[in-house]
């Protein structure tokens, strides 16, 4: 090879290598230690705190801290059990949304989505003020077979109209694949229509999806996994298409299920504590 087109591929290579490193991926605090396994957080602009949930097995609680890590108020939900609390999303109008819908052996019936009034998170103990429950259009097996556990979900986000569900493949030759579903944003009981088959990577520790968080405009959606981030461009349900995915390397692995928009161009994400080793911290990634 020539030098001068040596040295061209050594700039291209270096160029595609700087791309899919992140620089601006750090901790920035500790949680308390009784919250070993926040499984959901939001970033919520009326109150200027982030919420956070844990899953199942824990109480049937919210955590709220301020964006420099002080643990400062828990909010009890009443009436409700944390079957498997998976995720927390929000809308426009500064209501939160817990997923109660984990469903690691895929044979749950009784899946659904709690709306918290955004006026009643001063108070330390409320009631939810709407039940979502639904069914996934194709799952015809409860459970079906360990080639097809397509439908256990730890990720959502909200919109005015409906909420899009994005879930975790555990079956055994796991390729990335995820489902998208749609559930109108209302009281009943609804199927949940799929709407889009996307994958991420093949490698079960660092692409299957934990988190989903959308910006405040609604343009923007990020899935989070064990070691990257996931990125599409959001306009309407048209846009979940494999084509309009961007994939962010944290080339840090950890047990991560939680992340929320600070601003357009900032991420925060939560992990869990594992047992013997790290976690149980909220990371803090720049996009650019």
């Amino acid at each position: 090879m020539k030098k001068a087109s040596f040295m061209l591929f050594l700039a291209t290579l270096t160029a595609c290598q700087t791309k899919s490193q992140v620089v601006d991926f750090k901790e920035t605090f500790a949680l308390d230690k009784t919250h070993k396994e926040v499984s959901g957080m939001v970033f919520h602009e009326p109150t200027d705190k982030l919420w956070m949930l844990q899953d199942k097995g824990n109480p049937a609680e919210l955590y709220a801290y301020t964006t420099k890590g002080t643990f400062v108020q828990t909010l009890k939900i009443i009436n409700q059990e944390n079957t498997d609390w998976e995720d927390l999303s929000q809308d426009k109008n500064g209501n939160l949304y817990i997923g109660n819908f984990g469903n690691n052996d895929n044979k749950r019936q009784d899946l659904r989505i709690l709306k918290i009034d955004g006026t009643k998170l001063n108070e330390s103990v409320t009631e939810v003020s709407q039940i979502t429950t639904f069914t996934y259009e194709d799952q015809k097996d409860f459970p079906p077979k360990k080639s097809n556990l397509l439908y256990d979900c730890e990720a959502f986000v909200t919109t005015a109209n409906y909420f899009y569900l994005f879930t975790k493949n555990r079956s055994k030759g796991f390729d990335g694949t995820f489902y998208v579903y749609k559930i109108p944003n209302r009281q009943g009981s609804f199927i949940a229509k799929k709407i889009a088959t996307l994958k991420t990577c093949e490698n079960y520790k660092k692409c299957a999806v934990t988190g989903a968080a959308m910006n405040k405009a609604e343009t923007k959606i990020a899935l989070s996994t064990h070691d990257n981030v996931f990125l599409i461009d959001f306009k309407n349900e048209t846009s979940f298409t494999q084509a309009n995915i961007k994939s962010v390397a944290l080339h840090h692995n950890s047990q991560k299920e939680a992340l929320t928009f600070l601003d357009d161009e900032t991420l925060l994400i939560a992990d869990e504590k594992e047992k013997g080793a790290n976690g149980g911290k909220v990371y803090t990634l720049g996009l650019h």
